[in-house]
């Protein structure tokens, strides 16, 4: 089969298409048939030599997948060849085939074409796991949103709507800012303009954001705690921003706050198939209801990956770049 491959780190020239081995599948896995890929900003990370797989995964980049199952491994049960899905992946979503563990498995939502299901697994996964199941947003409460029109931004304003959360989001442009007013988003931050803390603060009678995902890291650290209301969560889920930060423990002490940290990727099956399960339960029926959907920028073939990888790096996007094959 062929596949996108990184014979050494370095910028988005790295990347090659090439011939390489086809995957087996083992015990409780399945063999995927890839229709799509999406890019996320972990593949950029990989391909310049930052962010190894995991042991044992895939050493080609792509964290997400949809296609056909071509073949079941021994053990595997509830999937046919043949059925039509979409995959949560540690790595080898940017090839013809890939094997996935059978736990991180999802059935293409009702309404949603194949390749357009590719835009889905991260970003639900990221998002379900981080601003509800650890942050535990609820109704009423308000989640800032770092970087609204991305992948992440469009799916997390989309959720939160739909369980009766106000929206705050920042960006850096008026198109993407009125790309997320139209997903849902109240409160509308041009981050090159305006002090999220102060906007946030003027947005919520001083209080500030009970809920903030935030793709920054470093950067954004301390004024992350400061946009903080009361027994507020900061998740923090990228370090675009740097990865080293101080921390005012007094200001969040005051505020009986928590910060949170975590990543998709390195976790062990079981929980990333508890994660897919939460998505299936929880956010499946939202997007086959027509409450949620993927928000896809635009699609290339698998080949021209590094042209997605610079739209990435430009910031060039809103919503997810698709990776296809014919």
């Amino acid at each position: 089969m062929r596949a996108i491959t990184i014979p050494e780190p370095g910028g988005p020239e790295a990347l090659v298409w090439d011939d390489v081995p086809e995957p087996v599948p083992g015990e409780g896995e399945v063999l995927v048939e890839v229709v799509a890929s999406a890019v996320n900003r972990a593949d950029l990370l990989q391909r310049q030599g930052f962010y190894d797989p995991p042991p044992g995964a895939s050493p080609y980049p792509g964290l997400e997948c949809s296609g056909r199952i071509a073949a079941l491994g021994p053990g595997t049960s509830g999937w046919t060849v043949g059925d039509e899905v979409c995959a949560l992946l540690s790595g080898g979503g940017y090839a013809e085939k890939v094997v996935v563990p059978a736990g991180q498995l999802l059935p293409v939502p009702e309404g949603v074409d194949l390749d357009k299901a590719a835009a889905l697994p991260e970003v639900a996964c990221t998002v379900w796991s981080n601003v509800f199941m650890i942050a535990h947003l609820r109704p009423g409460e308000t989640l800032l949103v770092h970087g609204g029109a991305s992948g992440i931004g469009t799916m997390a304003i989309q959720l939160a709507k739909a369980v009766g959360a106000k929206v705050a989001v920042t960006a850096g442009s008026k198109a993407k800012l009125d790309f997320c007013a139209e997903l849902g988003a109240d409160v509308l931050i041009n981050y090159r303009e305006q002090d999220f803390v102060e906007e946030i603060k003027a947005a919520t009678d001083g209080a500030g954001a009970d809920v903030i995902l935030d793709n920054m890291g470093a950067k954004y650290l301390d004024r992350n705690v400061q946009a903080l209301a009361p027994n507020g969560r900061l998740a923090i889920i990228g370090m675009q921003g740097g990865i080293k930060g101080e921390l005012n423990i007094a200001m969040l002490l005051g505020k009986r706050g928590a910060v949170t940290a975590t990543s998709l990727r390195a976790r062990p099956a079981g929980e990333k198939a508890s994660i897919v399960a939460a998505v299936r339960e929880h956010v499946w029926p939202l997007v086959a209801g027509g409450h949620v959907r993927p928000v896809v920028d635009r699609e290339l073939p698998m080949s021209e990956a590094a042209a997605a990888h610079r739209v990435l790096e430009e910031s060039g996007n809103i919503g997810k770049v698709l990776l296809t094959l014919p």
